[in-house]
């Protein structure tokens, strides 16, 4: 209903308006909740327990009461819950479950601000977000603060209506409270015995009091599960690793490599975290489950931990973290940072202490997730120095650690592409270079790291001058005899940026091989750049021309190919021959190609094919070179 038209009043001959307070359309509210505060509907049964065990709480911080009892029940198509909480009184019926945004649990309020912390509802919806399932709420309470009040109704509808009424002693003889819910057209699925027990253990299974639940069978079954797993007593360490990869297959569905505790006593944290027994990716974002002082708060939180734990799922109980309104996810703030942080570390010094005394354990672990562990040691130097004998790379000679590679190669040389290293390998190991594939994710990180830990060890990116240095050279007699052939494939390719070298070098089936480095990269795109563009970027560009290294296509001498080619009678012929060993280099390379580097691979094997269909001796008069090119 509309609000009425404010009363003015005079104060100091001024007229002021009167303040009048908001009015709430409770439909639109309990469309809101449903549509967008809450995830599912499922989070009822969360607000019943929630509501039983503050009540409880309170009970025992006012009088120590000892006989604490939730029940929750489900059958003949509705849902209730009875606890031996604090209960209300009619007048704080009034005050708190008609008030919007009011808790009863707000500080000092009702003595209780002692037992505050202790509550699990921090926001006052309360029984307000049972009506995402329910169209009609009632409930039974009786005060333990005045024993001498009677017990009092309150019945609510989801149109916004409610009725209070008190009931004789016989209705309610004890403290406490009932709620009843009566399920909205629709909704029957969510109250279902099957659906509210599931969701019961779900929500509740490490809650700290005793509770049950009753079916249209009626046996009780307990919903807690209580001490939580990794809080039991085993017989030996392997008993308890045996228990909690049970616990991990029930709750995440897959069998742990390992598992790690979590007790972080300043932080108010106990819990595991449970090692991914396959790879996964590092931009995954696990989704972990966390219990605020036993309630199950979320299973899909995924700023617990660092983005580097990416290999666990973690599942824990606190009473320090903050949750959002919804209650559905954690409030990312210092607290939670700084939990974060501790956690990674508890991560960390597990690492540490299998690396110490379970080698085989580690060797496990990292034969699955080694990706995790390189994305930690990036930053921490201590851990790379830890990891460095376990952590693999893949190298020219094999796979290994990089200790063991350095033990055998003073420096370290890298490629910054798979590709790269795949055309290079081969070569490398035949002549006794070092050189490391870095382009997996954060290989090329860790490598710039690895002088910081072991200073006599030398990492350079890989260039062409090392490779071409590092083979062998061919005599001066046989290059002098092969110098019109060099001087033709030079002239060929130098418009291409690229240089030639004569060298013998296994193994002897390559025939070229195609090197350059970063810095030749950016002189060919600031080449290629500089011919596309107008005149005035390409003085611009022209200006930036430096005295970088350029590429270089290396011929083996001892390839019989290479020979053969070297021989050939005629300079045209030589020349389309030297640029498809240019093109066949550059696409095992496989590096992007250039419109230029395009043009010459169709433009060579359009020559050889006429070379091949139309020998020398064969051509007619008027086919000039041009016209066979």
């Amino acid at each position: 209903m509309p609000s009425p038209v404010p009363d003015e009043h005079a104060v100091d001959g001024e007229h002021v308006p009167a303040v009048n307070s908001f009015q709430v359309d409770l439909r639109g509210l309990v469309d809101l909740l449903s549509h967008h505060l809450y995830s599912s509907p499922r989070v009822y049964v969360r607000e019943l327990l929630q509501n039983a065990v503050d009540a409880v709480t309170a009970r025992r911080a006012h009088d120590g009461a000892a006989r604490i009892r939730i029940r929750l029940v489900a059958a003949d198509g509705a849902v209730r819950i009875e606890d031996t909480g604090i209960g209300l009184t009619a007048d704080e019926v009034h005050t708190l479950l008609a008030t919007i945004g009011r808790s009863s649990k707000r500080g000092g309020e009702h003595g209780l601000e002692s037992a505050r912390r202790e509550f699990l509802g921090q926001f006052g919806i309360g029984l307000l977000a049972c009506f995402v399932v329910a169209r009609r709420i009632r409930v039974v309470t009786r005060s333990a603060r005045d024993p001498q009040a009677p017990p009092v109704e309150w019945l609510a509808a989801d149109d916004g209506s409610y009725t209070v009424r008190t009931l004789p002693d016989d209705a309610r003889p004890e403290p406490g409270t009932t709620v009843h819910l009566e399920p909205r057209p629709g909704a029957e699925e969510w109250t279902t015995p099957a659906r509210v027990e599931e969701l019961a253990r779900d929500y509740g299974s490490l809650l700290p009091y005793d509770i049950t639940f009753t079916g249209d069978d009626g046996a009780s079954r307990p919903v807690t599960d209580l001490p939580a797993v990794w809080d039991r007593g085993h017989p030996s360490p392997a008993a308890r690793r045996v228990a909690l990869a049970r616990h991990c297959t029930e709750l995440f569905g897959f069998s742990p490599l390992d598992s790690i505790d979590l007790d972080l006593p300043l932080a108010g944290i106990r819990g595991v975290a449970y090692v991914l027994p396959e790879p996964t990716s590092p931009a995954h974002r696990a989704g972990h489950r966390v219990h605020l002082k036993g309630m199950l708060l979320t299973d899909r939180a995924d700023n617990l931990l660092p983005d580097w734990a990416f290999f666990v799922r973690v599942v824990l109980d606190t009473d320090t973290l903050r949750p959002t309104a919804s209650r559905e996810n954690l409030y990312d703030d210092e607290t939670l940072a700084a939990v974060r942080d501790a956690l990674g570390a508890r991560v960390r010094d597990w690492l540490t202490e299998l690396a110490a005394g379970e080698p085989d354990r580690l060797a496990a672990f990292l034969r699955v997730h080694h990706l995790g562990v390189k994305s930690l040691a990036r930053h921490d130097t201590e851990l790379l120095d830890l990891m460095l004998p376990w952590l693999p790379f893949e190298t020219s000679d094999g796979q290994m650690n990089l200790e063991e590679f350095a033990a055998v190669h003073n420096e370290i040389h890298f490629t910054r592409t798979v590709e790269e290293f795949r055309q290079i390998a081969p070569i490398a190991a035949a002549h006794g270079l070092g050189v490391v594939n870095a382009g997996y994710t954060y290989d090329a990180d860790l490598l710039a790291q690895v002088p910081a830990v072991r200073p006599t060890v030398k990492v350079a990116e890989l260039d062409a001058g090392a490779v071409t240095d590092r083979l062998d050279p061919v005599g001066a007699d046989a290059e002098l005899a092969l110098a019109a052939f060099l001087a033709t494939a030079r002239t060929r390719l130098d418009p291409l940026g690229c240089d030639v070298a004569l060298r013998a070098f296994q193994p002897v089936g390559v025939p070229a091989l195609f090197l350059d480095d970063r810095q030749a990269r950016h002189e060919r795109d600031r080449a290629t750049a500089q011919e596309n563009a107008d005149s005035l970027w390409s003085d611009i560009l022209g200006s930036l021309r430096g005295s970088a290294p350029r590429a270089r296509l290396v011929l083996n001498h001892n390839n019989p190919l290479i020979r053969r080619v070297a021989g050939l009678p005629e300079a045209e012929l030589t020349g389309t021959a030297v640029e498809s060993l240019y093109g066949q280099a550059l696409l095992m390379s496989q590096r992007p190609l250039r419109p230029a580097d395009t043009n010459l691979l169709n433009r060579a094997f359009l020559g050889l094919l006429e070379w091949a269909t139309h020998p020398a001796t064969d051509t007619p008069a008027d086919d000039s070179p041009e016209d066979r090119a």
